[in-house]
């Protein structure tokens, strides 16, 4: 046996410190992941400053014509010496190893002492302590990455009482290639699975808000979104702390999961048969697994989720390259670019026309059981009160393109006619000359345009794609009161200033409004309620009724009151909505009043659809005739049995309804 098989021997059994100083040296290199023998590659010479020893064995001196150099070598042949013997008595090694034994603090110095500060050398037990944990631990990073979902409500025990069929080809991989390329392919590896640990980690967020995974073309423009909100939600220094904390993490993952695997890597090569036969069974014991059908509640032992989750990942990035494509052909073609203003919506000549989007009214409001019955309470007193008022109205459903946020996804798509289900194709959609449902009407000349959206702070300059003549935010709606959260202005006084600003003044031209009511997002704490319309004032009101809400670190510990509160932040959008037509309706008024999204999945629980309400109300019974072919039932509330169109297609049939003819041409391109 020669020094570096003795080396690897005694590293495997913790050889004391005391031992051969040439091999107690290479042990500690090896249990620092610093060196390891090539054991397949020929000859590897490690130099030392008493001996040298080589993967061959050593020949003996009467096999050739030369004598070796060897201390106290003589011409007579030896007498079957071991090799390991032979070189312990030599004067240089016994003179090495005296020096270890007698001096171990000699150990302590720049160039020879291995470990930390030499700890190593002096604590040997707990040196293999720390590498044992070190390996476990690199052990378990690499399998949590293998095994984590991208979904929060797949994240259980059972998930990780898989075999990864990832690492099991990887690991084989790793095995096969030679030292160098070894090394390069675990830093790459180890790379790629922090990614994609990441990526799942995102998806959890996604799937959490928007019902669906992070899109690699399309969602990069979100962050900015989210980082707004948590600004708007936390503060400047919360953004500021937020964005920190994250790419920290990001680079620490990255960091830690390429030195596990290279940690994994260099174990594997150092007990590469142990490693080749647990590799072979583990494959042996997958392949089993998918043959049988093998399942630990319900979940499939055998696991090929990364591989799935790249392959779909691959089909999204394609699809998001030809989106733009598609999209722009489809945005090309317009029924009604080439009708003349005076036959645009002839049918709602001299009629107030308001489109509002209530925030995050979603189905689930009206059909889901622990809800159901208070919101129907509200829709149904609603219908009644207004009937009381001369008004009656039609509902049904429509299926929006996103659930859980962007509602200005959804708003774009109600108006344009075009399924708005990225940022991609909602930034080509108001940079293109398109109408949308409100450009109509201000095109006709007919209406004067305005929109209330209190959830703008900031420059909209998409504000005049929309055809708008004039756009009242959150800062001129003459609000002086708090914030609840997100929300900037209540939706009571949001309507109020409406109606002063707007819809209440004298020797007016009919109007058309886009109006956004916005108390009903998330978080839904504080909620607002309703108060006297006299006692609206400039807001300051609200200061006392935000005291008196409810915290939304507190709600959002619970689903359960996480949904009670989205509840009462629907039932107050609703009732002021209501009651704003109640008070100030008139017999020209027009309301269409819908959802834009589903809530998110907590409140959801576990629903997949997108569909939302959408109700007409109207006081002049001509124009609910108009639509009486649409199927769609009597009140505020839609029946479950109600249509259910994509939200894309109301505005073509809204505007045929109401008197809008397609151009001479038929379709046109909309340039």
């Amino acid at each position: 046996m020669d020094a570096g098989e003795r080396a690897e021997e005694d590293e495997a059994s913790g050889a004391d410190a005391n031992t051969d100083a040439g091999a107690g040296s290479a042990t500690e290199r090896d249990a620092d992941g610093a060196s390891e023998r090539e054991t397949d590659a020929g000859t590897d010479t490690e130099t030392d400053t008493d001996a040298s020893s080589t993967d061959e064995e050593p020949k003996a001196p009467a096999a050739t014509d030369e004598k070796p150099n060897v201390p106290g070598a003589t011409d007579e042949k030896p007498e079957k010496p071991d090799a390991p013997a032979a070189a312990d008595e030599t004067p240089a090694a016994d003179a090495s190893a005296g020096q270890t034994d007698a001096s171990p603090e000699q150990a302590d110095g720049p160039s020879g002492r291995p470990g930390w500060w030499g700890w190593r050398l002096k604590y040997p037990r707990a040196a293999r302590a720390v590498t044992v944990g070190t390996t476990a631990l690199a052990g378990s990073l690499v399998l949590f990455a293998l095994l984590v979902p991208n979904q929060l409500d797949r994240l259980a025990p059972d998930a990780f009482l898989r075999i990864p069929v990832e690492g099991v080809l990887l690991a084989g991989l790793l095995l096969v290639l030679p030292p160098r390329p070894r090394r390069i392919a675990a830093v790459v590896v180890g790379l790629f699975l922090g990614l994609v640990t990441i990526l799942k980690f995102v998806d959890m967020g996604f799937y959490s808000v928007l019902a669906r995974p992070f899109d690699l073309v399309l969602d990069w423009i979100l962050f900015d979104d989210a980082a707004e909100w948590v600004k708007e939600s936390f503060g400047e220094t919360g953004e500021v702390v937020a964005v920190i904390a994250v790419l920290a993490l990001v680079v620490v993952l990255l960091a830690l999961m390429t030195l596990a695997v290279v940690r994994l890597s260099d174990l594997m090569a150092r007990h590469r048969p142990v490693a080749t036969r647990t590799v072979l069974v583990l494959g042996t014991a997958w392949i089993t697994c998918v043959t049988v059908g093998v399942q630990f509640t319900d979940v499939p032992v055998a696991s090929q989720i990364n591989a799935e989750l790249v392959k779909n990942r691959v089909h999204q990035v394609r699809a998001g390259l030809r989106d733009g494509k598609v999209f722009a052909e489809q945005a090309s073609v317009d029924a009604f670019a080439d009708t003349p203003p005076d036959q645009l919506l002839t049918g709602l000549r001299g009629k107030d026309v308001l489109f509002t989007f209530i925030e995050s009214y979603g189905r689930t409001a009206i059909d889901d059981p622990a809800m159901a019955d208070q919101v129907g309470s509200v829709l149904s007193e609603g219908t009644k009160s207004l009937k009381a008022a001369g008004f009656a109205s039609r509902s049904a459903w429509l299926r929006s393109p996103v659930t859980g946020a962007g509602s200005w996804l959804a708003h774009s798509t109600f108006l344009s006619g075009l399924w708005i289900k990225n940022q991609q194709r909602y930034r080509s959609l108001t940079t293109s000359d398109r109408h949308t449902l409100t450009s109509y009407f201000q095109k006709s000349g007919a209406w004067r345009t305005v929109g209330i959206v209190p959830g703008v702070r900031r420059a909209w300059p998409e504000g005049k794609f929309f055809g708008l003549d004039h756009i009242y935010d959150s800062e001129h709606l003459g609000y002086h009161g708090p914030y609840f959260s997100w929300t900037p202005v209540p939706d009571q006084f949001s309507l109020e200033a409406f109606e002063r600003l707007e819809h209440g003044k004298k020797e007016r031209k009919p109007m058309m409004a886009e109006i956004i009511l916005a108390s009903s997002h998330n978080p839904w704490a504080p909620v607002a309620h309703m108060i006297d319309w006299n006692d609206l004032g400039d807001g300051s009101v609200f200061e006392q009724i935000k005291k008196e809400g409810k915290d939304p670190k507190e709600v959002w510990k619970n689903p359960e009151s996480v949904r009670t509160e989205y509840r009462h932040a629907i039932e107050y959008s609703l009732h002021s909505l209501i009651e704003y037509v109640e008070r100030y309706g008139d017999k020209n008024t027009v309301l269409v009043f819908l959802g834009d999204h589903q809530p998110v999945p907590t409140v959801t629980a576990g629903s997949s659809s997108r569909d939302v309400p959408v109700t007409i109300v109207a006081h002049d019974p001509k124009v609910l005739d108009r639509i009486s072919d649409w199927g769609w039932t009597d009140g505020l509330k839609p029946a479950k049995d109600a249509p259910e169109w994509r939200m894309d297609t109301f505005r073509d049939r809204f505007m045929t309804a109401y008197g809008s003819r397609p151009g001479a041409s038929g379709a046109t391109s909309a340039r």
